[in-house]
């Protein structure tokens, strides 16, 4: 049975996990990274061809059916058009880009080469979110008035100042970015677009470390008339506390809670209640970091089955694109300020 031939750009902390599942599921023959020694020892382990530089990838690798991008953020576009140019579908880690035009491009090039490109936004398979996705599409939370995101977690100065490019705006981007674009991405995918945003930000603890806010507080009003909040700050004490979503509906109260977004926490609906729900994966561990769930054994469950099967996409080039918006939007007011 055919396996799908897949390379990794940039194998770092995500880079890595996704080895894992790209070698399992399908056949992972090469790997690059610019730090030469952290791509040797990956294709040493997973008996693959390291290559430190993405032209060189592209120029010597004809045959590849996926190029998995997990570069910093603010390399996406550049390091997703190149392979999708060169042929292959892409996998492009979130988030998307991080400008409008750059998810723009991408997606001229994935039409003008005829080629899939896929976002990973694995907090789509969290069983608790799934659940809460499938109620408010059958209507029975009703219409939903309100939401509340809180993004509680801990960024020590340590985890960025034991990497080249976290904490840069140029290739980090911004908290937003970086450590809460999935929770962006559930709001777009719960409630929909959002047509007016305040905010306000404030860098209180990572002044000369980040070059950006370490705290924010957004105000939005989505284009279905809701409302919503959003609280996010890395300035947690000492760990992560909490990363969750509260939906408040005509027929329904639900909160997805926890520390990433693993468990129900909160339930009353007219009429219904969901049933109890299996375990989640594990969150993925950044050194002494924790992050989202770690998901993307699904996430490529879900591009092979596109890509060989004729399935369905999980998450199509308008939810990449409208996360990236979003959170573009919410920085243009902010930086105002």
């Amino acid at each position: 049975m055919k396996r799908l031939r897949i390379a990794i750009v940039g194998v770092g902390h995500i880079g890595s996990q996704h080895a894992k599942h790209a070698s399992t599921l399908g056949s992972l023959v090469a790997v690059c990274d610019i730090k030469q020694e952290r791509a040797s020892q990956i294709a040493e382990q997973f008996g693959c061809s390291a290559y430190f530089s993405i032209d060189e990838l592209l120029s010597k690798e004809k045959d590849l059916d996926l190029v998995a991008v997990c570069t910093p953020n603010g390399l996406h576009a550049e390091h997703s058009i190149k392979a999708l140019k060169a042929g292959c579908n892409v996998l492009c880690e979130k988030p998307m880009a991080i400008t409008v035009h750059d998810c723009e491009q991408m997606i001229h090039t994935a039409e003008e080469t005829n080629r899939r490109l896929f976002i990973v936004k694995q907090n789509r398979f969290n069983p608790p979110v799934k659940a809460v996705k499938k109620i408010i599409d059958e209507g029975k939370l009703g219409k939903i008035l309100s939401v509340q995101v809180n993004c509680f977690w801990n960024r020590n100065p340590e985890y960025y100042q034991g990497s080249d490019w976290r904490g840069t705006r140029m290739l980090d981007g911004g908290t937003l970015f970086t450590q809460y674009s999935h929770f962006i991405d559930l709001l777009y995918w719960f409630v929909g677009d959002v047509e007016d945003v305040r905010a306000y930000t404030e860098n209180y603890l990572h002044k000369g470390v980040v070059e950006f806010e370490d705290t924010g507080v957004v105000v939005l009003r989505f284009i279905s008339g809701a409302l919503g909040t959003i609280h996010f700050t890395i300035n947690s004490y000492g760990k992560n506390m909490e990363g969750s979503v509260t939906l408040f509906g005509e027929k329904g109260t639900v909160k997805i809670g926890g520390q990433y977004l693993n468990h129900l926490e909160y339930q009353s609906i007219a009429g219904y209640e969901i049933p109890g729900l299996p375990p989640g994966n594990p969150p993925n561990m950044y050194g002494k970091n924790t992050g989202s769930m770690s998901n993307h054994d699904k996430v490529y469950e879900n591009v092979i089955d596109v890509l060989m099967h004729g399935g369905s996409i999980a998450t199509d080039l308008l939810d990449g694109l409208k996360t990236v918006q979003i959170i573009e939007k919410i920085y243009k007011v902010a930086l105002k300020k």
